[in-house]
């Protein structure tokens, strides 16, 4: 297939377009050029949130398939929909188990409400235009994504205290359970989408196979890093009684948070490839070292402020 990419040279694109190439795909890249696009693979440079731009770059090209990775908003991925009705066989679209209501019944299954006022709203009505353009589009929604050149703090926050001998200041009582899904996983039940008839229309939450509560988290990160876990200081603390403004203070939202993925493995005939050990630390090894943000200066002063009050 002749495949878009939206994107492609960070995080989820970077996986995406080394598989799809590996399957023999002919990859196109449309991204603002600021990285590089891989050996063999073309590149169009451009502004996706350019509408005019977008159309201009891309009217008069041919896909198979368009994988959008990025969209965030409607108004991102409209103008994709509109160049490509009818004249793709499918629409691979990245959205995001953030758009799930919370819910005392867990794990999230793909037909649960969604949130109206989720910062992922954008996401899911995305989906619904897709769905009633009559797009051939599939939709899968991640919860954590983590692995090499993850841009988001999430397992290097843990890192960054684990390699320093820090406490880790974890929210809560510890026991808040949660999901991670490697990015070569989603990548690869990304691709397993093309071609697969059964996908068409469908929405599928990807990730682990395994939830872990915080705490097991930071004990796990601590095995990927060569760390004993037992030798952490894991401090809990109530975040209602701190006003961190805009700082961040963990990197995850405080709550159950977790999905079901048996229909992504059914319907796709995938499997997840890395537990969280094995996956933490290739995002250890692979990244956080060769990167040297073990040797970084990290701001502690939110961390500090917590054990200070907590001690």
């Amino acid at each position: 297939m002749r495949v878009l990419v939206i994107g492609g040279t960070r995080f989820i694109g970077v996986s995406l377009t080394q598989q799809l190439v590996e399957q023999g795909h002919e990859v196109v890249l449309f991204n603002r050029g600021n990285r590089p696009a891989p050996e063999g693979v073309t590149q169009i440079q451009g502004d996706r949130t350019d509408p005019a731009q977008l159309k201009a770059k891309l009217a008069d090209e041919s896909f198979d398939a368009v994988f959008d990775n990025n969209g965030r908003e409607l108004s991102n991925t409209q103008p994709l929909a509109e160049i490509f009705k009818d004249r793709i066989q499918h629409f691979v679209y990245v959205s995001s188990a953030g758009v799930y209501l919370k819910s005392d019944q867990m794990p999230h299954v793909e037909g649960d409400p969604v949130d109206p006022k989720s910062r992922h709203k954008g996401k899911f009505e995305t989906e619904a235009y897709l769905a009633e353009q009559g797009l051939p589009f599939t939709s899968v929604r991640p919860v954590y994504i983590y692995g090499p050149q993850n841009y988001n703090d999430l397992e290097a926050w843990f890192f960054d205290r684990i390699v320093r001998d820090r406490p880790i200041p974890i929210p809560g009582n510890g026991a808040h359970i949660t999901q991670l899904g490697h990015v070569k996983d989603l990548a690869a039940a990304m691709v397993a989408i093309l071609g697969n008839s059964k996908a068409i229309g469908q929405i599928y939450n990807v990730s682990g196979d395994r939830y872990v509560t915080f705490d097991g988290l930071a004990r796990a990160c601590a095995v990927a890093a060569g760390k004993s876990p037992d030798a952490l200081k894991i401090v809990h603390y109530d975040p209602k009684k701190f006003d961190f403004g805009k700082r961040k203070a963990f990197p995850m939202r405080v709550q159950h948070f977790f999905a079901d993925i048996h229909k992504a493995q059914t319907e796709l005939n995938w499997q997840p490839e890395f537990d969280l050990i094995s996956g933490l630390k290739d995002s250890f090894e692979n990244d956080y070292l060769t990167t040297q943000r073990d040797k970084s200066d990290i701001d502690f002063s939110t961390d500090d402020e917590i054990l200070k009050a907590v001690n």
